[in-house]
């Protein structure tokens, strides 16, 4: 980011106005961050739920205006804080009514059916220049990746403003096009909301929550880090993870490697093929972890507090003794290696776009992978141990289902399906939340040191 004087900046905030389309959850984030910057910022949602907007946001200091309409016409940048789904309608609806000369952007997660709306719709003498901040609406957007996408500027000053405007989230700015945009994305966050989500369908199907099984199944950093995810993912809005699978062709190919990696392994391990599963395990690790030695996550003794579980005996053994959670066959974690590994993906080489649960989601991976014996003993257990064999059948069923879905394009079964397992942990998301956002910041500041 090139610097930009005092004055100019002051000029710009008297001068220029924010229009935020869509005050859902990512919205409402930009359009609080920039008014509390000072910046005049304007925004709308649904047309029908306008009064009711208006009188929610009414303490705030950004307006609630009418439609994207009202937004666009008064508006020197404009964001469009929408679903994925639904970028090309409203884009065709409000994109005609942009002020001569003003600069579009989008928050959408696939840039490709967003750039093609703005090609589409906008008038020639609008600016697009787009952006995505890479974290969800409950997470600091301070040190988090923010890509920005020049994609049509004639002004030199444009970028600076774009540049200006975002400096208050703090955020790390990522300069890419809209095609390696969606690429990277994909490689980072396609599989692992899969993998989660996988891992959740399969707990709702079995009617299990994995913190409160008397066995003492779950139990441990390492399942803390995957249960917390799983319920993070699951607490928030269904378009998020929607949006980004279906629209985005790349991650097509990875859930649906994801998926195939699951089964494929699931079958060895049923046909009890120890040297073909062990190779093909071995040959994976080589090549994600070969030349890395192990650093992301925590020590699995430090990430045991972060537990939901209320269980009086885990918790009675955690304080008399260091507890050995049984071995695990840890499938869906193998999956996402096995994936890597045959879409010939390097998930480090992303590292600088990657979001918090990916780093967290590689972090698990490098831990299961690179801990002494911990791979060995999982691999046994895949093969021999059928304690979770009941549990990993539903999630490579709950894996092709969610491929069949997205490949289908299919956004109404996407949400009855994550709304269903969403019904059945919602008692326990405010405080999987305030646990999940302790982990999160305790991991990814340990990461940051190395």
């Amino acid at each position: 980011m090139e610097s930009v004087s005092e004055q100019q900046i002051l000029q710009w905030k008297a001068t220029k106005t924010i229009g935020i389309i869509g005050l859902g959850d990512m919205g409402l984030l930009y359009a609080q961050r920039f008014s509390n910057a000072g910046w005049k910022v304007v925004g709308c949602d649904k047309e029908d739920q306008y009064e009711i907007i208006k009188q929610k946001y009414a303490n705030c200091n950004f307006e609630v205006v009418l439609n994207g309409h009202y937004v666009s016409r008064i508006s020197d940048y404009i964001i469009y804080s929408v679903e994925a789904a639904n970028i090309d309608r409203i884009v065709s609806m409000y994109g005609p009514s942009s002020k001569v000369g003003a600069i579009v952007g989008g928050q959408t997660s696939c840039k490709s059916p967003e750039i093609s709306a703005f090609e589409k719709y906008l008038p020639q003498d609008i600016e697009i220049i787009t952006i995505h901040s890479l974290h969800g609406p409950k997470v600091n957007p301070e040190g988090q990746p923010l890509v920005i996408i020049d994609h049509r500027s004639y002004k030199p000053t444009s970028l600076q403003f774009v540049e200006t405007v975002m400096s208050c989230l703090k955020s790390k700015f990522v300069y890419l096009t809209f095609e390696e945009h969606d690429r990277i994305t994909a490689d980072t966050q396609a599989v692992t909301h899969a993998a989660f989500l996988s891992m959740g369908c399969a707990w709702e199907k079995c009617k299990v929550y994995p913190w409160d099984v008397v066995d003492n199944k779950w139990v441990g950093g390492l399942e803390n880090v995957k249960i917390n995810i799983s319920l993070r993912i699951y607490s928030n809005k269904w378009h998020v993870y929607a949006g980004l699978a279906i629209t985005n062709p790349h991650a097509h190919q990875q859930v649906l490697q994801y998926a195939t990696s699951a089964t494929e392994l699931f079958s060895l391990c049923l046909s009890n093929k120890r040297k073909e599963f062990t190779e093909r395990i071995m040959k994976a690790k080589e090549f994600v972890f070969g030349n890395h030695t192990g650093k992301l996550l925590l020590e699995d003794l430090h990430l045991e507090k972060y537990s939901l579980s209320n269980n009086t005996n885990i918790n009675n053994n955690r304080s008399s003794e260091v507890h050995l959670p049984p071995p695990n066959s840890h499938l869906s974690l193998l999956a996402i290696v096995d994936s890597w590994y045959q879409l010939g993906i390097d998930p480090y080489d992303h590292m600088i776009c990657s979001t918090p649960l990916f780093s967290i989601f590689l972090g698990v991976s490098e831990f299961l992978f690179l801990s002494p014996n911990l791979l060995e003993q999982t691999i046994e257990a895949a093969l021999t141990d059928n304690l979770f064999r009941k549990d990993d059948l539903e999630f490579v069923i709950a894996a092709r289902e969610w491929s069949s879905i997205i490949s289908a394009e299919n956004f109404p079964l996407y949400q009855k399906k994550f709304e269903t397992v969403q019904e059945f942990f919602k008692l326990r998301f405010q405080e999987a939340n305030v646990i999940g956002n302790e982990m999160i910041k305790t991991i990814l500041n340990h990461s940051k040191k190395n």
